[in-house]
């Protein structure tokens, strides 16, 4: 099942939804993808939804939740990525498959 809270998070002007699936992150993408929200709103567990895109997602079949029953049914369905989980960002010379800087 595909949830969603009110949009209440402000961010760059704008008003957003978090965004998620108990079932999968595969099924969060698919629905991700039909609603029309860019992958790069794709944040560890969840989408950031713009206030605009709220009514096309519950339309679409998302059931509108509290953002604590968000994290709660993340937990759940063990989805969840806190932030101190994700691994650090490569830096340049990691990328390369080196320990030396990169030149260029």
């Amino acid at each position: 099942m595909i949830y969603l809270d009110r949009p209440s998070w402000p961010g760059r002007g704008r008003l957003w939804s978090h965004l998620i699936s108990d079932v999968s992150l595969a099924e969060l993408h698919v629905f991700a993808e039909l609603l029309g929200a860019p992958r790069k709103g794709f944040d560890r567990d969840h989408y950031d939804i713009p206030a605009e895109r709220f009514p096309m997602a519950v339309w679409l079949g998302a059931r509108v939740v509290s953002s604590r029953d968000i994290v709660r049914l993340l937990r759940a369905a063990n989805l969840r990525r806190p932030k101190h989980l994700n691994p650090p960002r490569p830096r340049p010379h990691e990328v390369s498959g080196t320990d030396a800087p990169v030149r260029g």
